[in-house]
């Protein structure tokens, strides 16, 4: 058993506050960038496209996971606290959310730019993005938020700002899930990159994390949908992300060249 109490602020700067959750969001997106920046230099695709593409996504994770994490878990609660909703420093951002922006972002961005196919800069990015789902469930711990169902193992932690229950954290969980994912997807890129087809990799991240994600739920404290065989929200959320990897792998792996 573990006792967690720390404060989530890292730094007091006057009216600033630097939080561990704010600088592990930050280093989950630069070294997503880091690694598709590697990759897209292997590819010889336009690094100044990828600039570009990076602003995209950035807003499109961002307003995604935030209004995603809103609508699907706490819509009551900013409904009545409309103030709160920009403060996403404090944490509240959902993966579901951020996909489905990110998805959005990524299609703006190809309608803007025609020359560029979908699983050109898709794969490339497809092997980083598994950092910020690590770092960020990392942030979360630092938060104290997303906290696990009551459990009595040894392995279990207290979080003090939350209750005095014994809980899994998950959180952990999904920081451990996240870091198996990126080498996953590093290890398939060196040895497959020069074996399959375009979107291989795409599919390959929305199996095996969506996959992970509705297993690591099975831990969360979430309520539970009665009519949909006691599944969680992000469960039933992962679903279809899970399948359109499914989708996508087999469509693109079958598809002549």
């Amino acid at each position: 058993m573990y006792t967690w109490n720390i404060d989530p602020v890292l730094l007091n700067l006057g009216p600033i506050e630097i939080r561990y959750y704010g600088v592990l969001f930050a280093l989950g997106l630069l070294g997503a960038y880091s690694v598709g920046r590697q990759l897209s230099k292997k590819k010889k695709l336009s690094l100044d496209l990828l600039d570009t593409l990076g602003v995209y996504l950035i807003i499109g994770l961002v307003l995604g996971a935030r209004f995603g994490h809103i609508v699907f878990y706490e819509l009551d609660y900013y409904l009545a606290n409309p103030e709160l909703i920009l403060q996403i420093w404090k944490g509240g951002l959902a993966s579901h959310g951020a996909a489905i922006g990110v998805l959005v972002a990524y299609a703006l961005f190809l309608w803007r730019n025609k020359k560029v196919k979908f699983f050109d800069y898709a794969d490339v990015l497809a092997v980083g993005a598994a950092i910020p789902t690590a770092t960020i469930r990392l942030g979360n711990f630092f938060n104290s938020e997303i906290v696990g169902r009551p459990t009595d193992s040894d392995w279990g932690v207290v979080f003090s700002r939350v209750d005095g229950v014994l809980r899994h954290p998950s959180q952990l969980y999904e920081f451990g899930m996240g870091t198996i994912l990126f080498f996953i997807m590093l290890y398939a890129w060196m040895k497959l990159n020069k074996k399959v087809k375009p979107g291989f990799f795409f599919g390959l991240f929305f199996v095996v994390y969506f996959a992970m994600r509705f297993t690591v739920e099975f831990f969360k404290e979430y309520p539970l949908h009665e009519g949909f065989f006691n599944l969680t929200t992000g469960q039933m959320l992962s679903l279809p992300f899970f399948l359109i990897g499914v989708g996508t792998l087999a469509w693109t792996q079958r598809k002549k060249n």
